[in-house]
């Protein structure tokens, strides 16, 4: 078995500029340190030709494994066949390549995220009235899923809510401009499903703009779910100005995406199933793994809505409440490096 103490990997960040990315850069040299792994970081700025740059800077430094957040999941796949020629093992955080091979995908089961936002949605308001979904990039896995996973659950269980689908770009002033064309076209849209936090912002400017802005209790609320589990979510959602979201695990990437790359260099094979860390790992296409992290519905009051359990948003297992000097982890979790050999 190869030796991996100091071992040399890369990590490629996709973007800075959202409170879960930045929150992703803080936590990995954290893992890498409890793991006895060097970093070698670069940032791809959502630029997929940057990427495939950033791929050659780690090849050119040697490093021994590759992990990356590739939001362009199609054209990703140039990049992978240049990596597996040159030996890298690659592992992929948040997004699944649509080609190419990969040791392993860290992600969450993102069709749930779309679920659970519908279900929250759909029970909320008794099944009837109008939503606005801001997706994401529908070039990103991610996107699609989400958006594939409200729809499907909107259409088979709520048939009497209308769905307005509004394509962003994970980008946040197009999510506030479809939101506010939305509104105005219907202003008795009562439930707002944005995808991912960059939306947060711009979604409680504009309903407030729009005199809209009210307190669950209040008739005139507008329901909103997001996903990330942000700490600015959690707080939302306490204070009332936001109802609910869908904690993405991202101190949980962080964590796997380097303990997976310590066990590519190591040699080490791993088969579907269930994990000891509360995932399952899922070959979702041939030969392609995927370990599928938890991730829970947050609400005010840790209900269950349409069938899904919810936890607080005081909770004390959620990353984004633990995302504080010092402490970028929730003390109980430890890697055993040892396992799943």
């Amino acid at each position: 078995m190869a030796d991996t103490d100091g071992a040399l990997v890369g990590v490629d960040y996709p973007r800075s500029d959202t409170d879960f990315w930045q929150s992703y850069i803080k936590y990995t040299p954290q893992f890498a340190k409890e793991l006895g792994l060097e970093l070698k970081t670069t940032n791809s700025h959502n630029d997929v030709a940057k990427l495939a740059a950033n791929a050659q800077t780690f090849i050119s430094h040697g490093v021994k494994g590759v992990a990356m957040a590739p939001q362009d999941t199609a054209a990703i796949a140039p990049t992978l066949q240049q990596m597996a020629a040159q030996k890298i093992p690659v592992v992929t955080v948040d997004t699944r390549p649509d080609a190419g091979d990969v040791y392993m995908v860290v992600r969450a089961d993102n069709r749930a995220f779309g679920e659970k936002a519908c279900r929250f949605l759909g029970t909320k308001l008794g099944g009837e009235g109008k939503v606005v979904m801001l997706e994401g990039d529908l070039a990103s896995i991610n996107g699609r899923d989400r958006t594939e996973g409200f729809n499907d659950c909107m259409k088979a269980n709520y048939p009497k809510i209308k769905v307005f689908g509004e394509a962003t770009n994970w980008d946040r002033t197009v999510a506030r401009q479809k939101l506010q064309a939305a509104l105005t076209a219907h202003p008795d849209i009562k439930g707002v499903y944005m995808q991912a936090s960059f939306a947060l912002s711009g979604t409680l400017q504009v309903l407030n703009q729009q005199g809209l802005l009210f307190g669950p209790e209040d008739k005139r609320h507008v329901f909103v779910v997001s996903n990330d589990g942000i700490p600015q979510e959690l707080k939302d959602i306490a204070e009332g100005k936001i109802d609910a979201t869908v904690s993405q695990p991202v101190e949980l990437y962080a964590k796997y995406a380097l303990y997976y790359l310590k066990a590519a260099i190591e040699g080490k094979t791993f088969k579907p199933g269930k994990t000891d860390h509360d995932s399952t790992i899922t070959e979702v296409r041939d030969g392609l793994l995927e370990d599928q992290l938890s991730a829970p519905l947050v609400t005010a009051d840790g209900g269950t809505y349409g069938g899904v359990p919810s936890l607080k948003s005081d909770d004390a297992s959620l990353w984004g409440n633990n995302l504080t000097a010092g402490k970028a982890m929730h003390p109980n979790r430890r890697i055993d490096a040892t396992r799943h050999r």
